[in-house]
């Protein structure tokens, strides 16, 4: 292990963007497939893993919706949560910010109650085992109707006191933000944080209405805002985070090699952006990974690293004493290393 990598796994970090169901492996994929009675078109965890072979991103969430069609009961939702935590606390994450798509598995008539419960106790574990803190968010599928999106934020409401923030992900072009305006301004209401998928695939006018008509306290991904000045300028000045995935653009050819990856570039305009790992069993590696491959690919060194990190926490939802203090312990790590 070189010295640089040593450095990225002991750095203190939080991840913003990571789906839960994203963190499948294809060995959990097969073994809650057995355990479920569920027909899978695979006779082996290796045919499982050739299938997580795509090219764009309706093709990945192809194999990502047949994947959580294995997740059936509040154990297996509890034991995905946990060996993602289990990862992030190998890979330094002391913080997790996790985004579930509750409606994959209400459509298919798995309550509510049984994925966000065990997703909550696997939290508890990993605070427990591992002192990481962490937060849920509820993403809506912008695929979906504005008034199915109500109606899960509505099934939300006994857990509304454990979930920090909702989001919008799945397939970004063809579905703007402003198709989600009005159940975003309910959520705020009701005190949630807003995120919302933005400038990954879709054009820089999805970030402008993520920011103006959602009026979001984060953008996800956003890379397609270095494309309009005025944008970056205001993203600039308004400390927007961008929670950007490198590996999951590279899997899904928003750049064609990390090696024109613009995280540096964002560094150096001034935006808050940080590293995540988007869907790490399906975009070749969790958050560690994405520091490091980022890190070869544009000869980033280590303290372009720590801003990220740093950045990673003041674009958090936490309590701001808490930001501090993770701070605090991030510059007494900067400071030995």
């Amino acid at each position: 292990m070189t010295d640089l990598d040593t450095f990225i796994l002991g750095l203190p970090k939080a991840e913003l963007h990571l789906h839960i169901e994203g963190s499948l492996e294809p060995e959990q994929m097969f073994a809650f497939a057995q355990r479920n009675g569920v027909p899978i078109p695979y006779a082996t965890v290796e045919d499982v893993r050739a299938a997580y072979a795509f090219s764009n991103l309706q093709d990945f969430l192809d194999i990502y919706y047949a994947g959580a069609d294995v997740l059936r009961t509040q154990q297996d939702f509890h034991d995905l949560a946990v060996a993602y935590f289990d990862r992030a606390a190998a890979d330094g994450v002391v913080h997790a910010e996790i985004m579930f798509d509750p409606q994959t598995h209400t459509d298919r008539g798995i309550p509510f109650a049984v994925v966000i419960e065990g997703l909550l106790s696997a939290m508890a574990d990993a605070q427990a085992r591992h002192g990481i803190s962490s937060a849920l968010i509820l993403s809506f599928l912008r695929h979906l109707s504005e008034a199915e999106a109500f109606e899960t934020l509505a099934a939300a409401d006994p857990w509304l006191d454990r979930i920090a923030a909702v989001g919008l992900d799945s397939s970004e072009v063809g579905h703007p933000p402003e198709k989600f305006a009005r159940v975003f301004a309910a959520a705020a209401a009701k005190g949630l944080r807003l995120v919302a998928h933005a400038g990954e695939e879709g054009p820089p006018a999805y970030v402008y209405e993520a920011l103006d008509l959602l009026r979001v306290d984060r953008i996800d991904h956003g890379n397609r805002s270095l494309e309009d000045d005025a944008l970056v300028g205001r993203l600039a000045q308004e400390g927007m985070t961008l929670t950007v995935c490198p590996l999951s653009n590279l899997k899904l050819c928003v750049v064609d090699d990390l090696a024109d990856h613009p995280i540096d570039r964002m560094l150096d305009l001034g935006l808050r952006a940080t590293i995540n790992s988007d869907d790490p069993a399906y975009f070749g590696g969790y958050v560690a990974d994405n520091y490091r491959a980022v890190a070869a690919a544009r000869d980033l060194d280590k303290a372009q690293l720590a801003t990220l990190a740093r950045n990673s926490f003041t674009g958090s939802f936490l309590p701001e004493q808490t930001i501090v203090a993770h701070l605090a312990r991030l510059d007494a790590y900067l400071a030995t290393h």
